[in-house]
């Protein structure tokens, strides 16, 4: 089963990795990544206070419950993005990812062509295919479903070098658990039953993506990740090295986002709003390239169940109220995707229902 093209680079044979390219110093940059118009982000000098802050250790106490949920729907309706601290995925954890992916990026390229995005597929390891105006991204990245189990390559995951496998495998279970957890609280926050939620989440549809981004000469001449909202119920973000790239767009302008010593940033994909019928509301986001740092970042990807209907919860829709999106069956509404190309919300605009 193919996935989403929001989450992942395209299928494309003919792009070799970007290390392999800054083996030389380059003395032009390859037309193919340089951008012909780029928005430059708003320079802010605390821009980390910007995104909302939710602290899962509240959601324990009587008194701050309400609070934190009133928080945690505005960020979602607002932001479509935040900040989550205390979590509770252990900073050990967290802090044996890093040398674990830095391994794995650094390995020879014979070795990670072992994982290579094989004709007419979408997950392993390469640079990015063809973006809007047929540009790449300036990234290598490792992509994989990881839930249903069933479904996982059998030559990706499994295959993976040990230390990392066993680090990646602990890490998605908490991530699994955190991810179902901060489900039940956005439906709360906004009346759902979290039961529905649950049914339609759990065991659901799960993917991840490590990613490199290496430094380039003239950054502002290319582009990490490009323009896009995440095809998702939710995306959970960690910066694993601590440098900073992501940036979001907010009222027309992009922003760049400071992330806080061990928080990861939670976002809304398109699925959240579609199933909320627009209450919630997914945001377009990219990646700024540095000039002299790398940086490595690992997304995990939580969606609805293959087997469910993607639209707008009942409970969320009447006559005051009709749905703002279209219905569809999971496995439908991946095949769209891949015949989309990533550009910003060009997906989620052709689920609306027509005026």
């Amino acid at each position: 089963m193919a996935t989403p093209k929001n989450n992942v680079f395209v299928s494309s044979q003919s792009v070799i990795s970007i290390q392999e390219l800054l083996q030389e110093p380059l003395k032009t940059l390859p037309q193919n990544y340089v951008l012909s118009k780029q928005e430059p982000p708003t320079p802010l000098p605390h821009a980390n206070q910007l995104l909302p802050t939710i602290d899962m250790n509240r959601f324990a106490s009587m008194e701050e419950f309400h609070l934190e949920l009133h928080k945690l729907q505005s960020a979602c309706q607002h932001w479509g993005f935040f900040q989550l601290v205390n979590h509770g995925v252990s900073t050990e954890l967290l802090e044996k990812l890093k040398p674990e992916m830095e391994r794995f990026f650094k390995l020879p390229l014979e070795e990670k062509m072992k994982y290579k995005v094989r004709a007419g597929e979408v997950e392993g390891y390469g640079s990015s295919g063809a973006r809007p105006e047929g540009k790449l991204d300036w990234a290598d990245r490792f992509y994989m479903l990881t839930n249903p189990i069933y479904r996982r390559k059998p030559y990706l995951f499994p295959e993976l070098p040990s230390s990392l496998r066993s680090t990646l495998d602990t890490y998605m279970l908490e991530l699994q658990k955190l991810g179902m957890e901060l489900l039940g609280l956005i439906a709360k926050a906004i009346k759902i039953d979290v039961r529905e939620m649950k049914e339609i989440f759990e065991d659901g549809m799960q993917s991840m993506r490590m990613t490199y981004y290496p430094p380039c000469p003239q950054p502002e001449l290319v582009i990490g990740f490009t323009p896009h909202s995440d095809a998702t119920g939710i995306t959970i973000l960690n910066q694993v090295n601590g440098v900073d790239g992501l940036q979001i767009k907010r009222d027309g302008i992009w922003y760049p986002v400071s992330f806080l010593p061990d928080a990861l940033v939670v976002n809304v994909g398109d699925v959240l709003e579609i199933l909320s019928n627009g209450i919630y509301h997914s945001i377009e986001h990219r990646v700024a390239i540095h000039s002299e740092k790398e940086r490595m970042s690992i997304a995990f990807f939580i969606n609805p169940k293959f087997e469910v209907e993607v639209g707008p919860l009942p409970s969320l829709i009447n006559l005051q109220k009709p749905p703002l999106y279209k219905r569809m069956g999971m496995e439908e509404y991946v095949k769209g995707l891949l015949s989309h190309k990533l550009d910003g919300k060009t997906y989620l605009n052709h689920m609306r229902v027509e005026p």
